[in-house]
């Protein structure tokens, strides 16, 4: 049924949930699984670029990248093939970029991020991904 998966990670304890879903469902249907980063620029768009800046966006690409790395240890151990994506931008947004262009047909996320905090100031991606998503899109609750 599935043949390309999204999975949408940031770290948090939800995320986490909703990459072995995501796996499981890979394995169910020998289904190319991808994962996808997404350093929110979106805090500091209005902000001039300054080292500070940088260095924050500096900060979150290497948690990202070790956060997607850690992802990819577990599908190696899992035996699910698994292709890592980092990008910048609106996090809900750039899922559904991410889905369409690499032709996704399940989009797997957690029902909320890292924090509330979170939620509050940039809204939830997870409702923008659900409102907006051309394809089906699996929300893992806790």
């Amino acid at each position: 049924m599935f043949r390309k998966i999204l999975v949408a990670i940031d770290g948090s304890e939800q995320a986490d949930r909703a990459f072995e879903a995501a796996l499981a469902e890979a394995g169910v249907w020998k289904a190319e699984a991808h994962v996808v980063y997404v350093v929110e620029s979106g805090l500091f768009s209005s902000l001039p670029m300054d080292s500070t800046l940088e260095i924050i966006y500096s900060v979150l690409h290497k948690e990202g990248e070790e956060i997607l790395e850690s992802a990819r240890k577990k599908a190696e151990t899992a035996g699910i093939p698994l292709t890592t994506h980092l990008c910048q931008g609106h996090v809900g947004s750039q899922i559904v970029s991410m889905a369409k262009e690499l032709g996704a047909d399940l989009i797997v996320l957690g029902s909320y991020g890292k924090s509330g905090v979170d939620r509050l100031l940039l809204g939830s991606a997870t409702d923008y991904v659900v409102r907006n998503s051309p394809v089906t899109t699996m929300v893992v609750r806790s």
